[in-house]
């Protein structure tokens, strides 16, 4: 119907598939696609991403004699703020704006259907700005998003970075000129996803998601994912036996007005699965039993606790282990999910997990494990980061992005899992939370703790069952 020819045949398990054109544009050769795992430098993380785009090189043998570019977002560039995709841009449009159609982002957990996402992308015309995805909404404005679209935050839409999403080569270069004219401003970076469509939509003057079914969040094998060309690999992972319970020192930061109010929830959620667990405070209480430091309490910051909490970690003063958590009062996490978790990684690596935040990335900025949803070290990062010169400008510094800007001028990388998280369930996209295996939440204003770590942190193999505390507080640190 005046549509000009299309000439790429494919072969597909014997068959040759001509593909559709679709408004007024030929449709797009695989070898037009550009991949890119946003991998990580963990050696774990390497070797998951490794096996990921060889997977995605295999499926393309049957469909091109050409592959299409597959790359790992860790290794692109020597800037460690690379995974904050932004600052990145400009470099992808140099090297792809002319050749390419699509700018395909995966997840290290993404499984992909390389002729089913081909067919998904055809029906969208690659000379036009497009910015594809799987849509998550907040229910309720949500202090990770900054309370952004107070007044109705549903009508706000931002991709599932787990289902893969998409830029169209048009919108790619849009974007980078928009990057290298005005350096990017944001001091934090915090959920990535909403920040990237924040970023794209540009107070609507640019284009919003588009929603694409075929990317989806199902497990790869399930039966409702038969139109998929995304899955998910995992529900969570598992690397080999889990980590003992007596291999990881536990660290819970307190002060004294928050002893009977904090510590009570400890005790009744999870601190029974510790085996070594210690209370640090401002004040000595046998009760609990809390250890002082020494050190002052501070309102905010806690940075001066939390390097005595390191330096007692690698004295004669505990026992010796692999792991070291630090947690607050107000943090509530799952311990036997995270020694599943940490079956992954080589203790005697500088591991320093957790959730990863950004500061001033796009200024050559720092990465860091924000503290409340549990900062996690490896011995050996721990022994690192006391040989060096770093230590708190104040105690009342913020640790977290000390600890950050310590690992930064080591070049020891910051390590993220989603699993662990800085706010409250309510705070997350209901869809986003539906596929994971959480590991932590962190804050207790405004909800009943005890029962939000029954809900969904709680496995049927735990331990006896806790009873709900009423009190919630609306103490925000």
């Amino acid at each position: 119907q005046g549509k000009p020819p299309c000439h790429h045949y494919y072969s597909v398990n014997g068959f040759h598939m001509k593909p559709d054109c679709i408004s007024g544009a030929c449709n797009t050769d695989l070898r037009e696609i550009v991949f890119v795992i946003q991998s990580q430098s963990n050696s774990f993380h390497m070797s998951w991403a490794e096996r990921q785009r060889a997977d995605l090189l295999q499926q393309t043998q049957s469909l091109t004699q050409t592959p299409p570019p597959v790359l790992l977002l860790h290794s692109l560039t020597d800037n460690e703020g690379d995974w904050s995709i932004l600052p990145l841009l400009p470099y992808l449009s140099s090297l792809f704006g002319k050749n390419s159609s699509w700018l395909v982002f995966l997840e290290e957990e993404t499984n992909v259907k390389v002729t089913k996402l081909l067919q998904a992308l055809r029906k969208f015309d690659r000379r036009k700005e497009w910015f594809l995805g799987k849509p998550l909404h907040d229910e309720e404005s949500t202090i990770i998003h900054h309370y952004a679209f107070a007044e109705n935050p549903s009508i706000f839409k931002y991709p599932d970075f787990s289902a893969a999403w998409a830029l169209s080569i048009p919108l790619l270069d849009r974007l980078a000129n928009k990057v290298r004219d005005d350096p990017l401003k944001s001091d934090f970076t915090i959920d990535l996803k909403h920040e990237v469509a924040l970023y794209i939509w540009e107070n609507g003057q640019g284009p919003r998601l588009t929603a694409v079914p075929e990317l989806c969040t199902e497990p790869e094998h399930s039966p409702t994912a038969q139109h998929c060309a995304t899955t998910l690999r995992r529900p969570a992972p598992l690397c080999g036996e889990p980590v003992k319970k007596e291999d990881i020192f536990v660290a819970v930061k307190t002060c004294k007005k928050f002893h009977s109010e904090r510590v009570p929830v400890v005790k009744k959620t999870w601190e029974r699965e510790a085996s070594l667990l210690e209370y640090y405070s401002d004040h000595t209480d046998p009760s609990i039993p809390t250890i002082d430091l020494g050190v002052p309490n501070t309102e905010r910051g806690h940075c001066g606790k939390t390097f005595a909490i390191l330096e007692r970690y690698i004295s004669d003063a505990v026992p010796k282990t692999s792991w070291l958590l630090v947690v607050d009062d107000d943090t509530l996490i799952s311990l036997p999910r995270l020694q599943m978790l940490l079956s992954c990684y080589n203790p005697s690596e500088p591991v320093c997990l957790g959730e990863r935040y950004g500061y001033g990335l796009g200024q050559g900025g720092y990465s860091y494990i924000t503290g409340g949803g549990g900062m996690v070290f490896s011995r050996a990062a721990v022994v690192r980061l006391l040989a060096s010169d770093c230590k708190c400008y104040r105690d009342d510094a913020p640790d977290d992005m000390v600890l950050g800007m310590c690992l930064n001028a080591l070049g020891l990388p910051v390590t993220h899992s989603s699993l662990f998280h800085q706010a409250r369930p309510e705070d997350y996209s209901r869809d986003f939370l539906a596929h994971q295996v959480p590991i932590s939440f962190h804050k207790h204003w405004n909800i009943d703790p005890v029962a939000v770590f029954n809900r969904w942190l709680k496995d049927e193999s735990m331990s006896t069952s806790t009873h709900g505390l009423n009190k919630s507080t609306k103490e925000e640190l």
